[in-house]
């Protein structure tokens, strides 16, 4: 009479022993990557090494300060460009896009959140670079600015949607305009998911080499230009990786755990964005 409670019961603890088991061990490949990076990395970071400028190659010493420089200059110049198109798209399937229309839009974002980093390097790389005849920052942030839209297009549109209808129609009641809602009920309503999908948005991007390979193409010197070739983080790691000298391969673990450092501080701010989120009532 028992047998079949036991038997569940038995299915039951294997299936989560099985579950827990695979969970371990993703989060211990996680772990041992990191651990890695950041044994081999530890060693090279200094102050020199973030202040400093790198040095001619074979040499000693040096820094990654235009890497860091720049990686901030193209992620933050991606992030301007991508945030008012991603958060418009993203408005717009939420409160307009029940139609055919938005899902042809909503289709197509799926398929450009799928696209290889490197084709989109291919693509701005047609698009700008060879127009202009020359590298640059801005042709880097344009890459990164197009793998970033449909993160926060669908993020945004998500986090709206989860926004309950009676808020819009005790505004509407009130006399507002449909805009007037949309910006002073419904998006502050949401905006604690839509900045954890832009802060997601940016934490990947921020680690993109390919696109980077074709557009920014890096700088041994300090710039500031957007019209002029610029050092980041990812193209200076996979120099510094496949160079033949010991010193830039070690330089190059301490870009990489500055790199990774970077990563896990925005995949922090992301949790803790999300457990903010509250479902409105």
């Amino acid at each position: 009479m028992n047998k079949p409670y036991f038997w569940r019961k038995g299915v039951n603890l294997l299936m989560l022993t099985v579950t827990a088991l695979s969970a371990g061990l993703a989060a211990l490949a996680l772990l041992a990557v990191l651990g890695y990076v950041a044994v081999n990395g530890f060693s090279a970071l200094s102050a020199g090494f973030l202040l400093h400028l790198p040095m001619p190659a074979g040499m000693p010493g040096g820094g990654i300060a235009n890497a860091i420089v720049g990686s901030l200059i193209v992620v933050g110049l991606a992030s301007v460009m991508a945030l008012p198109v991603g958060l418009g798209a993203g408005i717009f399937l939420s409160e307009f896009g029940r139609n055919r229309f938005g899902d042809v839009v909503r289709y197509m974002a799926d398929v450009l959140s799928g696209v290889p980093s490197i084709v989109m390097g291919v693509f701005a790389y047609a698009l700008i670079v060879a127009q202009q005849q020359h590298f640059s920052a801005f042709s880097g942030s344009f890459a990164l600015a197009v793998m970033m839209l449909p993160a926060i297009t669908r993020t945004t549109e998500e986090m709206m949607r989860m926004v309950p209808d009676i808020l819009r129609e005790g505004a509407l009641a009130l006399g507002l305009p449909r805009w007037r809602v949309i910006i002073s009920v419904v998006l502050p309503a949401a905006a604690s998911g839509v900045a954890t999908g832009i802060v997601l948005a940016i934490a990947r991007v921020a680690g993109e080499t390919a696109p980077l390979l074709f557009t920014a193409f890096g700088n041994p010197y300090l710039s500031t230009a957007i019209n002029q070739p610029i050092a980041t983080l990812p193209q200076t790691l996979f120099v510094y990786a496949i160079s033949p000298y010991d010193d830039w391969r070690s330089q190059a673990w301490g870009a990489a755990l500055v790199l990774a450092a970077f990563v896990l501080v925005t995949s922090a701010v992301v949790r803790y964005l999300g457990r903010r989120q509250r479902p409105s009532r």
